[in-house]
């Protein structure tokens, strides 16, 4: 019975660095992403931070409540759509962070390819 609860505990403390280390990383591929996309743009660190958190939430989410994995790789086209959603969608919460369609579609592709190209396990 000790040894169940130190498990949860364990879990609980790992999911917590899973959900930092995730945002960390969705911050670092989102100023990449929105360097190299035309139509996209963050206009400071703080919006980037906002954006990163607003992004790991909504991506969160739709992984809990659809099962669906919302990145360009997760589930080919349908991935693909998702993440070009959120990304265009995450304006809205984040004042400072602006995008186009057209920028949300080749944005969801380079924040594909950037996001597959970092190391580590991705899964929350």
């Amino acid at each position: 019975m000790n040894n169940d609860s130190h498990a949860r505990s364990n879990n609980g403390t790992s999911t917590v660095w899973q959900i930092v280390g995730r945002l960390i990383t969705a911050a670092i591929v989102l100023a990449i992403t929105a360097f190299f996309t035309p139509g996209f743009s963050i206009r400071n660190f703080w919006a980037l931070a906002l954006a990163a958190v607003v992004l790991t939430v909504l991506d969160y989410l739709i992984i809990k409540f659809t099962g669906l994995n919302a990145s360009p790789f997760g589930k080919g086209f349908v991935g693909f759509i998702l993440s070009a959603v959120i990304l265009y969608v995450t304006q809205y919460f984040v004042a400072g962070y602006s995008i186009s369609w057209l920028a949300a579609i080749i944005g969801a592709l380079i924040y594909g390819i950037v996001d597959y190209l970092i190391p580590g396990n991705q899964e929350m």
